[in-house]
């Protein structure tokens, strides 16, 4: 996906992008590529995939949940800064929160949020475990995303303690969504949540299925979630 597919892409989604938006893609593709070469950002390098499976890809969250809104966003796991950088970059006024669990990824992500002159964007180094316990940010998040960091029975357990009663979750997944809903059924209702709504669409040009599904919080997250760091995984509610 070229620049120029790119913009006409989002366009025809309702995302039109200035002069300015469209140099912080580019500034964004130059940085990733650059440290990409210093630690392991990511396996996709060529600068058309990286517009389609990184950049738009992370956009089409907005395709299907309204991000015009003022909204606070916690982005887990979000390894080079997707889906919540690309996300910000068309909706500036969103403000951002990301936690990682690798402090080099934190330092480029800083790095790249000052290159940007991104404002509202705020970096933790913490395990999601340890972070959804912590009472500053447990249940103060308008919509918490997370794109294929884990299948969605874990996930649930990550995010959905951080997210505001009445507010949601958007899992981006590929197309083994819907044996995950099924699986996961059981911890998205134990963490207070109800599934709202999935979709499904094809990535344009090379045509993979992805899944985005929308969870609504419709009560808090008992107290015991999340457990401790790694049980979520290794003991899924299920």
């Amino acid at each position: 996906m070229d620049i120029s597919l790119f913009k006409a892409s989002l366009e025809e989604k309702g995302i039109t992008l200035t002069d300015t938006q469209l140099q912080q893609f580019e500034t964004y593709y130059d940085l990733l590529v650059e440290w990409n070469e210093k630690m392991n950002l990511t396996s996709i390098t060529e600068k058309k995939e990286v517009y389609l499976k990184h950049f738009y890809d992370s956009i089409s969250a907005a395709f299907y949940f309204d991000f015009t809104k003022p909204l606070s966003i916690c982005d887990v796991g979000a390894g080079a800064g997707f889906p919540s950088l690309p996300i910000k970059i068309c909706f500036p006024h969103l403000n951002v929160s990301i936690v990682d669990s690798l402090n080099k990824r934190i330092t480029f992500l800083d790095h790249l949020s000052k290159s940007l002159n991104l404002s509202g964007v705020s970096l933790y180094h913490d395990r999601a475990e340890t972070f959804g316990k912590k009472k500053e940010h447990r249940e103060s998040y308008d919509v918490v995303t997370a794109r294929a960091v884990a299948r969605l029975s874990v996930l649930s357990e990550l995010c959905l303690p951080l997210v505001k009663p009445g507010g949601h979750f958007v899992a981006m997944k590929a197309a083994s969504a819907e044996d995950e809903l099924l699986t996961a059924r059981k911890a998205i209702s134990t963490l207070g949540g109800k599934t709202e709504n999935k979709y499904a669409f094809e990535l344009p040009l090379e045509e993979s299925e992805r899944s985005i599904i929308v969870i609504h919080k419709q009560k808090p997250t008992p107290g015991k979630y999340p457990r401790k760091p790694g049980t979520p995984n290794k003991l899924p509610l299920e």
